[in-house]
């Protein structure tokens, strides 16, 4: 296979007319000159908001991934104004970006309930509005579950919607291909994303983990999904036996996070990658988010380092 070179993987992407900065919204898709490394706090459950942004900052991250599913300390309902405007305080204080609201949203073939996602998803937009008025955070979702085609038309009809919503609110939403989901593959997320047209708010996240093993390389599927990414999740794929299962980033060494970084930068991302921890891990006896943050920071900006990618401190 020839290399994929740098102005291949621009070529692409400016061909397709989709930019790669990874920016939250519309206004503030503007082209940095840094990646920022951030960390979920879908690996934090036990923790409040709170000590979650004053550990990631101490630790060393750039920035944090907020879970706002039901049932999570930082969920829309459990965010009062006063705690919104102390929690905005607080990241401004230690420095730290709110790259992005993780969610959990379906598209559903019941009307009622596409239209209570429609509005736990504004709900969302706005948490993250009053978190980060200046650079809003994107909102990335998986899609659930089925086989694609027989789900892509809901998802295409559903996404329509989404897409109507996040113009409005000037959002931007990130889907995320899962090896378990519909909606498993990069060409996948490309077809509804191109459907929609031209400037679609919908754009996809990239997480290798969800492609390791299934006869997909790095290399292709970085160039598939480059000119439509707009965040960057990773964490690793372990093989046991026939099944899969994940672990912390840069814990199995089989997966080439140098590689990935440098095509990316390459390419012209400069969104956000963040350290993703499957619940797989989190919900294991013992586990302990302080340490996981910990090590997941200590590989990852190792390989920052090597590759002489830029961040923003």
């Amino acid at each position: 296979m020839k290399p994929i070179t740098r102005r291949h993987l621009l070529h692409i992407a400016s061909a397709v007319g989709l930019g790669v900065s990874g920016s939250g919204s519309v206004k503030s898709a503007t082209l940095q000159d840094h990646i920022t490394l951030s960390f979920g706090t879908y690996g934090m459950r036990t923790l409040k908001l709170e000590r979650a942004i004053q550990t990631l900052a101490q630790i060393g991250y750039d920035g944090l991934e907020l879970m706002t599913a039901p049932n999570w300390d930082a969920t829309p309902a459990n965010m009062s104004p006063t705690r919104r405007q102390e929690a905005r305080k607080r990241l401004d204080a230690e420095g730290l970006t709110l790259t992005a609201l993780m969610e959990n949203l379906h598209p559903s073939r019941e009307d009622a309930t596409h239209r209570t996602g429609l509005e736990r998803l504004k709900q969302v937009v706005e948490l993250g509005r009053a978190l980060a008025p200046e650079t809003p955070p994107l909102i990335q979702t998986v899609l659930g579950s089925g086989k694609w085609d027989q789900v892509k038309d809901l998802f295409l009809q559903r996404l329509a919607d989404w897409q109507e919503l996040a113009e409005k609110e000037d959002a931007l939403i990130a889907i995320k291909p899962h090896r378990g989901g519909g909606m498993s593959r990069p060409q996948e997320a490309i077809w509804l994303i191109d459907q929609l047209g031209k400037g679609s708010r919908i754009r996809m996240v990239y997480d290798y983990s969800h492609y390791a093993f299934r006869n997909m390389n790095l290399e292709n599927t970085v160039a598939t999904a480059l000119p439509y990414t707009a965040h960057i999740a990773v964490k690793d794929t372990i093989q046991k036996g026939t099944a899969t299962t994940f672990v912390l980033p840069g814990e199995s060494g089989n997966m080439d996070y140098d590689r990935l970084l440098s095509m990316f930068f390459r390419g012209g991302y400069r969104g956000d990658v963040c350290c993703e921890v499957s619940s797989a891990v989190w919900r294991q006896p013992g586990y302990d988010p302080l340490v996981a943050a910990a090590t997941c920071y200590r590989n990852m900006s190792t390989a920052f380092t090597r590759q002489k990618i830029p961040r923003p401190h």
